[in-house]
């Protein structure tokens, strides 16, 4: 079965190109896990390119690269998007296989590092938002679920727009301490925030990429649009 997919990501407003390189490379990887589908990316940042792509592919899923679901993924995007597009799949942070990814990939950090997973204290790293409670609602959700599986000794979120702050998250832990970008790309705010974030905090842990650039997202990425290409569940998991 042959279908079309657009990847939207919020993209970078001040410098758009960048933004739409990125989010080409990732359509690129996705679509080497689909030989049947066609996959573009593209952001809400370049003017008028999303409204040309999903002119020219009536029905083609779209895919939020966001964290959350929210004002871009619920109003902007289906304001832009031509008519006949979609459906929309849920956004990125709230695919219920990410928690999972994410849990194998903190086990792989803690052999490597030779550390218990049982004695690790694992800080998230989000954006927060003091307009709404949904970006940090997700972020919080992926972080209980993580824990739920590796059992971490402790489990904190700390955020950018809001208490507590990466600072606070961060501080008072020890070299056993991992931090995790709740974030799609390694821009803004990982660049800037979060590392001054661990300086003011003296954090000796590890702090790793953020969750979209692990290399098995695009396969995830895949794995939901083949999934929605075949089925009319909104929602998938693997358990």
């Amino acid at each position: 079965m042959s279908f079309d997919a657009l990847i939207v990501s919020h993209g970078q407003p001040s410098d758009p190109d960048v933004g739409e390189a990125e989010i080409a490379a990732l359509a690129a990887a996705v679509a080497e896990h689909l030989p049947d589908g066609r996959v573009e990316g593209v952001t809400l940042a370049a003017e008028g390119r999303i409204e040309a792509l999903s002119a020219d592919r009536p029905g083609a899923l779209i895919y939020p690269m966001f964290m959350a679901d929210g004002w871009f993924t619920q109003v902007q995007l289906p304001k832009r998007l031509a008519e006949g597009v979609g459906p929309q799949l849920v956004s990125f942070g709230l695919d219920c296989t990410l928690p999972m990814l994410a849990a194998r990939w903190l086990r792989s950090v803690c052999t490597d590092r030779t550390l218990d997973p049982y004695g690790t204290d694992l800080v998230i790293a989000g954006h927060g938002s003091g307009k709404s409670r949904r970006v940090s609602d997700a972020t919080r959700a992926f972080a209980d679920r993580v824990a739920e599986d590796i059992k971490p000794k402790s489990v904190r979120c700390g955020f950018v727009e809001e208490d507590p702050s990466l600072t606070d998250a961060l501080s008072g832990l020890g070299p056993n301490a991992i931090c995790l970008p709740f974030f799609a790309a390694r821009r803004g705010h990982v660049l800037d925030d979060l590392p001054e974030a661990v300086a003011a905090s003296g954090f000796k842990g590890v702090v790793l990429d953020p969750i979209g650039l692990h290399p098995e997202v695009p396969k995830l990425i895949a794995d939901a649009l083949r999934w929605r290409a075949t089925t009319s569940d909104v929602t998938r998991c693997v358990t």
